[in-house]
């Protein structure tokens, strides 16, 4: 999560230093403006991006963490499956 904080952080830092830059260019009115919608339509492509990633990354951990103790969780049974059956062999010998 903070490297997302940190990521975001710097992404907004570049957009208003590309916003701040633009405006201070001595250029047409309308010529900024086209500048800052490409700036702002490249910044929301680079976010969009970003957040892909961080959802791609998300699903691919859960996904390696579910099969991880999705093979732990058939191990545990099959233990408590032998560990019953030992206890039914026990209390019969026991009887």
């Amino acid at each position: 999560m903070k490297s997302n904080k940190a990521l975001l952080g710097v992404v907004a830092g570049l957009a208003a230093g590309a916003v701040i830059g633009i405006l201070l260019a001595p250029d047409k009115g309308e010529n900024t403006r086209k500048k800052i919608a490409k700036k702002a339509e490249d910044l929301k492509d680079n976010l969009k991006e970003g957040y892909d990633d961080t959802i791609n990354s998300l699903e691919q951990k859960y996904k390696e963490l579910q099969e991880k103790y999705g093979s732990l969780s058939e191990d545990i049974d099959e233990k408590i499956k032998e560990g019953k059956s030992k206890i039914k062999e026990e209390l019969t010998k026991v009887q």
